[in-house]
């Protein structure tokens, strides 16, 4: 399956046709800038690029979406930045910060594709500049990230401690037996707001994306959002590593993604914790990855009424 050719027909155009290189004038356009950061993972992986993947595999699917009756190539672009060059080496900081800042101002939606969760910490770092208070963030995560020291187990931890606000932290998706009483009090302690994984599922996940977003945005506030694809059940997700059975589904993480875009406080989202060399033949964690950017797009889209 992993090798099955794309369709070069006319009247199917592929997802990989919206990648531009400049914005395109009257549609939204959005973002798109790869932070392959890995270096510092808790669970060692391989160097491959997931970025590059997940820009293949966006030729997998087209641009056309029934529930919408709307054809993304009319309303959306999507400006390539290219990947940043080794952000986890040293300078590694500046170099993130340069290729966001490089964005064009007036961009619907920046989409940062990592690199394991270390990504989020470089990039929401930059975004803000150092001044937290315009920002708040929500996690999309089976994780806390509340470790100590640097890796992808403590992005949140280290954002925290550089300034932003603990109480426009929210933590969506948080699995049994994933993390830790004192990691959990430490999230507590700093005011984030935690809507474990049972809760979500009671709720329903647009729900719990509206409530996020209404939490971290508080005060008039713009949210980064973290995708981190560890949240989805381990058969669906086998390229990461930490993914655990009991996740969300496909389904029910394309909804959350496609409810926090469509909101427009919402300026900055990652996709992070995919290994490609872990994947399975059928590539189906890349291709969940490259159906979440889509799903992206489609809630910029809806922005438009």
């Amino acid at each position: 399956m992993g090798n099955v050719v794309n369709s070069s027909d006319p009247n199917w155009p592929s997802a990989a046709s919206l990648l531009k290189d400049r914005p395109v004038e009257g549609r939204r356009n959005v973002g798109l800038v790869g932070v392959h950061t890995y270096a510092t993972s808790v669970t060692p992986r391989s160097v491959t690029s997931t970025p590059d993947a997940i820009r293949e595999a966006l030729g997998r699917y087209s641009t056309w979406m029934f529930g919408d009756g709307a054809d993304l190539a009319e309303h959306v672009a999507v400006v390539d930045y290219g990947n940043v060059v080794d952000p986890d080496a040293e300078g590694g900081d500046a170099r993130v910060a340069e290729a966001l800042a490089a964005c064009d101002d007036e961009l619907a939606l920046r989409i940062v594709l990592g690199g394991d969760n270390a990504a989020t910490w470089h990039a929401m770092r930059a975004v803000c500049g150092g001044d937290y208070s315009k920002y708040g963030l929500i996690t999309l995560d089976a994780h806390l990230d509340m470790r100590d020291g640097s890796s992808n187990g403590s992005p949140v931890r280290q954002l925290i401690d550089d300034g932003l606000d603990g109480h426009h932290v929210v933590q969506v998706g948080l699995a049994d037996f994933s993390n830790s009483a004192f990691y959990a009090k430490r999230a507590h302690d700093a005011g984030v707001t935690v809507i474990g994984r049972d809760r979500v599922s009671h709720e329903g996940v647009e729900e719990a994306a509206r409530r996020a977003v209404a939490i971290a945005s508080r005060g008039g506030r713009r949210v980064y959002v973290d995708i981190d694809l560890d949240a989805a059940d381990r058969s669906v997700v086998p390229g990461c590593p930490a993914a655990a059975p009991g996740g969300f589904s496909a389904d029910e993480m394309r909804r959350f993604v496609r409810t926090v875009a469509n909101h427009s406080v919402v300026s900055v989202l990652d996709l992070t914790e995919v290994d490609v060399e872990r994947d399975a033949d059928d590539q189906r964690t890349v291709r969940l990855a490259a159906l979440l950017v889509l799903e992206a797009l489609a809630g910029v889209r809806r922005r438009l009424g």
